[in-house]
């Protein structure tokens, strides 16, 4: 395993790491002893990254008891903001809610600290000052060692940086995209503004969640038990854009998950992939992988298909900003909107 240095934190990471919704047993594998062999497989295979939420059902309970005795090798990563309960303070990014859920966390996954904790969602009710200030807090007591966003627009991201350096606060050093063959965006900005600040970029949903698998097929019935719940596995642009990539890959010799993969790690602003196996079988197919690397010719077709720094369709779990979720906020009140 080629490792990467994680922004310029110095830590090192592999291209694959591993995320654990898939081991939650409300949602994924039901057997935990089952999820832990997962674990250990691709510990033994060189991943050393593993990324949970304590959103996550009780995936940082099942990945805490799998990592006893192996934690030291661990870069591990968990996150926070999501909502846990009704409690309205229960969510969120301000100070109240990051002490306490940070504690949860440590419990559940059986550590002192924290490699990398992250914002879930960018939470603009609260102001970016009291969260970096609240997890500058953790960094300096030994909690946490690192700090990251995920799903946060380019703008946020300077913002956070601006507000960090002047107000001597510790900065955000990662930020977790998502990022496929269908869902290129955030080579628009995101990738682009993570970069310039030095940080490092864990991608979600490489296999786009799901569509990228070979399982999914237009006009075919397939078994995901995610197709009726997300719009984005039944868009036609989507579809058509899979069988043309699975042309190519047939092409290239390839199953279509290992060239959705290689594809996600080429970028160099891409620090790391996150894999989600429900399945011994999933990882294993992902793992056969781990040694492919796509030509430019092979590259440049999938420009072709999808266009750099587009994105086909929008996935059901995106980040969508207040300002696009709330008329009111994109509209002047019925008596301002004319220009006499």
């Amino acid at each position: 395993m080629r490792y990467r240095t994680l922004g310029r934190t110095g830590i090192k990471v592999s291209p694959y790491g591993l995320g654990a919704l898939m081991f939650a047993t409300s949602v994924g594998n039901s057997d935990p002893d089952d999820s832990a062999r997962i674990i250990h497989k691709a510990l033994d295979a060189g991943i050393n990254l593993i990324d949970t939420a304590d959103a996550y059902g009780d995936s940082e309970e099942v990945v805490g008891k799998a990592l006893k005795g192996r934690r030291d090798n661990v870069v591990l990563a968990t996150k926070v903001s999501r909502p846990m309960g009704d409690d309205p303070n229960q969510q969120g990014a301000s100070r109240r809610w990051i002490m306490t859920a940070v504690e949860n966390s440590l419990r559940r996954l059986q550590t002192d600290h924290i490699d990398l904790y992250q914002i879930h969602r960018p939470d603009p009710a609260t102001d970016i000052e009291e969260t970096l200030s609240a997890l500058s807090d953790l960094i300096h007591s030994g909690k946490v060692r690192a700090i990251g966003t995920s799903n946060m627009p380019a703008s946020d991201i300077v913002k956070a940086q601006w507000v960090a350096e002047r107000r001597g606060l510790q900065r955000f050093r990662t930020e977790q995209p998502p990022y496929s063959l269908l869902s290129r965006g955030i080579e628009r900005e995101v990738l682009p503004v993570a970069e310039h600040y030095g940080m490092g970029t864990l991608v979600w949903g490489p296999l786009g969640q799901g569509l990228l698998t070979g399982r999914v097929r237009k006009g075919r019935q397939n078994e995901l038990r995610r197709a009726g719940l997300f719009k984005h596995l039944n868009d036609e642009r989507r579809l058509d854009a899979v069988e043309r990539f699975v042309s190519l890959a047939g092409e290239a010799g390839l199953p279509l998950t290992h060239l959705a993969m290689a594809f996600t790690i080429v970028h160099p602003g891409v620090t790391s992939a996150i894999v989600g196996p429900r399945t011994m079988s999933h990882l294993d197919d992902l793992l056969a992988g781990i040694d492919v690397a796509l030509t430019d010719d092979v590259l440049d077709r999938i420009d072709e298909i999808v266009p750099p720094g587009t994105d086909v369709g929008t996935l059901d779990q995106a980040y969508v900003p207040p300002a696009l979720q709330q008329a009111s906020l994109r509209r002047r009140p019925a008596g301002e909107r004319t220009a006499a």
